[in-house]
Parts: C-alpha cells; sequence; structure tokens
C-alpha cells in the first residue's frame, strides 16, 4: 500500500491439480465455465468452483492478474495457477514477510513484544497509511506488540519503518533467504534502516502462509502474534472479506497492499473446525481507477465475489 508520494515514507525515512489451472491470461479469459452448483463436497470440487469464480471475475475485471489459490485436502489441490512465478511488486503485502523477521528475533530473545519502541516527529512524518502520523503528539512511545498490531491492521507505514529501525533491511533479507525464500525481499535504499516493500511471487507468498499456519516459521506464539493481527476485525475488509458476516471474517487472515494501479490481495481461509481449507496469493494491476483505493476498484469488487464464493465453495470441508 503506497501511494506515489509515499515511497519516501518507506524508502527514505506436491499439488494434485483441480479446477482452473491457468498457464497465461489469454488461457485464463478466453472463457468463463458455467459454474457448479452443486456445494462441493470433496476438495477438488470446492478447488474446481473456486477456479471457476476466478476466471469469471478476473475477465470481467480486466487487466493483468497473477495468483495462485488452493484447496486444503490429503493432498492440497490447485485452484488457480494463474502466472504464479511471475516477480510482482510486492507493496504492503510483504508486511508479512517483514513481520516474520521481527518475530523471528522475538524467538531467539533479540528482541521482545513488550520493548518500548520510541515515535518519533521524523519517523512519523510524511504521509503514508496507518495511525501513528495522525497523533501529532511526539515523542512517544509503544510497545514492539503495539507497532506489529499496526502494520498488519492498519497497515501502517511508519511502524514499517519502526520495525525496519529494530531489524535493518539486509538483516530482513537474511532471515527471509535463510528460511528458503529466495524472491521475496525488502528493497533497501542508500540508508540501511529503511527500504521500499520490495518484491515475491505468488507461489513464494503461498508458501510463506502455508508454512507460517503450519507453524514451520516461527514459534507458536509468533505463528499466533501474526494471523490473530490477519484476523482482526479491524484487518482489510474491502475485498476477500467485503460480503461476509462478522464470524465469516474473523474466519479469514488477509493481507491487501496496494499502489499506483497494483491491487492485492493474500491469505488463508480457516474451517469451521479451525483448520485452514483455503489459501490465495492474489495479484493484480493494469484494472481502470488506478487513483480509487477503495471498495468500487475493479480489482477489489472481483475479489470480493471471490472472497465469497471461496468461503462458500469450501464451508463443508474440514481442513488439514
Amino acid at each position: 500500500m503506497i501511494p506515489a508520494t509515499r515511497r519516501s515514507a518507506l524508502g527514505l525515512g506436491a499439488l494434485a491439480t483441480a479446477g482452473a489451472v491457468l498457464g497465461s491470461p489469454s488461457a485464463a479469459f478466453a472463457s468463463a465455465p458455467a459454474l457448479e452448483r452443486a456445494a462441493p463436497a470433496t476438495p477438488a470440487q470446492a478447488a474446481r468452483l473456486a477456479g471457476q469464480v476466478y476466471v469469471r471475475e478476473t475477465r470481467a475485471a480486466g487487466g493483468n492478474w497473477q495468483a495462485l489459490v488452493t484447496v486444503a485436502g490429503t493432498n492440497e489441490v490447485v485452484a488457480v495457477a494463474d502466472q504464479p512465478d511471475t516477480v510482482v511488486e510486492a507493496y504492503s503485502v510483504n508486511k508479512i514477510a517483514l513481520a516474520i523477521a521481527v518475530l523471528d528475533k522475538v524467538d531467539r530473545r533479540a528482541l521482545s513484544l513488550s520493548q518500548r519502541v520510541t515515535v518519533s516527529a521524523g519517523v512519523a512524518a510524511g504521509d503514508g497509511d496507518g495511525i501513528f502520523r495522525l497523533d501529532g503528539a511526539y515523542p512517544s512511545a509503544v510497545t514492539l506488540g503495539h507497532v506489529l498490531s499496526a502494520l498488519l491492521t492498519v497497515s501502517d507505514d511508519v511502524a514499517a519503518r519502526l520495525c525496519g529501525d529494530l531489524v535493518p533491511t539486509a538483516e530482513v533479507n537474511r532471515i527471509l533467504a535463510a528460511k528458503g525464500f529466495r524472491q521475496t525481499r525488502l528493497q533497501p535504499t542508500g540508508n540501511p534502516n529503511r527500504f521500499y516493500l520490495g518484491r515475491t511471487t505468488p507461489r513464494e507468498t503461498h508458501t510463506l502462509l502455508r508454512r507460517l499456519v503450519a507453524g514451520k516459521l516461527l514459534s507458536p506464539s509468533s505463528t499466533q502474534a501474526i494471523l490473530s493481527r490477519l484476523r482482526s476485525p479491524i484487518a482489510f475488509t474491502d475485498g476477500i472479506r467485503k460480503e461476509m458476516s462478522s464470524l465469516e471474517r474473523g474466519r479469514i487472515a488477509t493481507k491487501a497492499g496496494w499502489w499506483g494501479d497494483g491491487r492485492h490481495e493474500v491469505g488463508v481461509i480457516f474451517g469451521r473446525s479451525g483448520r485452514p481449507v483455503l489459501t490465495y496469493a492474489i495479484f493484480a494491476n493494469g484494472q481502470a481507477g488506478a487513483g480509487n483505493f477503495g471498495a468500487t476498484h475493479p480489482a477489489v469488487r472481483a475479489r470480493a465475489r471471490m472472497g465469497r464464493a471461496f468461503i462458500d465453495a469450501v464451508s463443508g470441508l474440514a481442513g488439514v
């Protein structure tokens, strides 16, 4: 989530296959199959329906799309694989990766969620999304736990800079590399503690989410620290979660990112049992309305319809 004037805010200051597996945009948009009417009873059926909805909605919205969407089963079933290895500008989607790096240091006891972090006027200066810059009373102090809450719910850009003060850009990238991520990186600047949010691929972000939920990236407490914030009622609601009840929204951990004409969203849908049932990493750009960052943007509207269909498609599945 970095509008044009916000570059300075961060930079300077084994899968079974079913459903719509899309090798190229032309294949994806060639025709939208009629949606299945029967309620999905298996992961393969749910994946097929999710893939059909993705084709329908992306074709209607236009522009460029890259995505990987899977449904959990005995084997993970691919619903959508639309250029999943394309390197994309991540925007605020990479705030999840940033949080993982910070919490990796917490797990190693190099940082603590209860430690105090100073918010100076200089750090809070400039524009950008979030709440810290609205305070108008500096210096102030908050805990690192508060910083991560602002980072992952309201996508606070000052919170990202505060994280950079604790974990320099090069260290974040080293942590991500050590965890096996080759494309997910922050982009360095001349200041070692400031960065652009960098790049990723749909597949790497999808893998990051699946490994996070499985407890393979962080300790149980740090895993919960991220997921509880991404599932919070104040986390992003304009896209995947828009056409849902409060209880349904609480079953979805989601993070959006936008800048210019990019409109991205990634996350995990949990079943009623609490187990993950669907993972999505959806990146979009090139649609009309680059200056519209609201729910009426074509890509965001498309994701809202996808979200409603996704959660309905997996409603009868137990997850793994």
